[in-house]
């Protein structure tokens, strides 16, 4: 039996999850928050060169905190990391965090992509994006847009606008796995100058416009980058209600690094500070070994997915640096 299609299409088919976002239209950025109905345990991979992150380290399979609160996408750089605090207060303020004596601290590793250069108002003087992470983690839902918003607000690929992307399957036996991306890579997710996407052979009921895979192909060498703009980094997050160990969630988060391989071309560069989290409900059942090895494989093909529904989605507003996909062949 193969992979069946989810309710919505959307990481949060994996109960119990939900996501929130916040943006910022003069600003051109904004943040995307991943929040659990109860802690849940998670890891994390990095295979780009230049990686901004916060509470990453404790993610580490030896580590005394093995869940977390909640997990951050946030445009803004550096200053974007700040947008953690922002969900770390509002968190606080709802009785959730790791318990320390009559203390509670919420734990929300984050990760941000560089979009400091994309038409935006950046001469702000004080830090938006705490301010922007609590919106997001107040407007946190089971449905979400994707597209130009939260995280994706200001991304954009070598050639196209980037933006908020998800995808989920079903797999045998009821295990759900969904991804959630920002897409503002160095490379392009769509085959040089041509509408089909690199990420075609994985594409669902027309997900991101049935293109199909291109008829012809540049030379790989050649491809497009946007290396002279020096803003790049796909962030995302991959799930699962499968019950996974800290350790498990962490090689579940490297086989979805496959994802962007699939889908972004060229991928994990010096330049990008590619990055996935991984969480799991553990509503379900520990997988065995095979099942585990089939649900790497699923949770690269959904992450292939979400990217390309990312660029897909994206919409123009005046000003931009780059056309949207709709907008070149829509």
């Amino acid at each position: 039996m193969g992979t069946k299609f989810t309710a919505r299409n959307l990481i949060t088919d994996v109960a119990g999850l939900r996501v929130g976002h916040a943006q910022d239209p003069r600003l051109r950025s904004g943040v995307t928050v991943l929040v659990g109905d109860l802690p849940f345990t998670a890891g994390v991979h990095v295979m780009g060169g230049a990686p901004g992150t916060r509470e990453t380290d404790l993610l580490s399979p030896d580590r005394v905190v093995e869940q977390v609160d909640a997990l951050v996408l946030s445009g803004g750089s550096a200053f974007g990391l700040d947008a953690a605090s922002g969900v770390a207060d509002g968190l606080r303020d709802m009785g959730r965090g790791f318990v320390v004596g009559d203390v509670r601290v919420p734990i929300v590793p984050g990760a941000i992509l560089f979009d400091l250069l994309n038409g935006g108002d950046k001469a702000w003087r004080e830090n938006p994006y705490k301010a922007l992470g609590l919106a997001a983690l107040n407007a946190a839902s089971e449905d979400f847009e994707i597209g130009s918003v939260g995280a994706g607000t200001g991304a954009t690929t070598a050639n196209l606008r980037g933006g908020l992307g998800s995808a989920s399957a079903l797999l045998p036996g009821g295990v759900t796995v969904g991804a959630l991306v920002a897409v503002n890579a160095l490379g392009s997710a769509t085959v040089g100058e041509r509408p089909e996407f690199w990420a075609a052979p994985f594409e669902r009921n027309a997900e991101f416009g049935g293109r199909g895979v291109a008829r012809s192909y540049p030379d790989p060498l050649l491809a497009p980058t946007k290396l002279a703009q020096h803003g790049n980094t796909t962030i995302g997050i991959v799930a699962t209600n499968a019950a996974l160990t800290q350790a498990q969630c962490t090689r579940l988060a490297t086989a979805a690094q496959d994802g962007f391989a699939r889908a972004l071309v060229p991928s994990h560069t010096l330049m990008d500070g590619d990055l996935i989290f991984a969480a799991s409900t553990a509503a379900r059942a520990a997988p065995d070994l095979a099942a585990q090895v089939m649900l790497g494989h699923a949770a690269a093909c959904v992450m292939a997915r979400a990217v390309a529904r990312a660029v897909y989605a994206a919409r123009s507003v005046a000003g931009d640096t780059l056309p949207a996909w709709q907008d070149r062949f829509g």
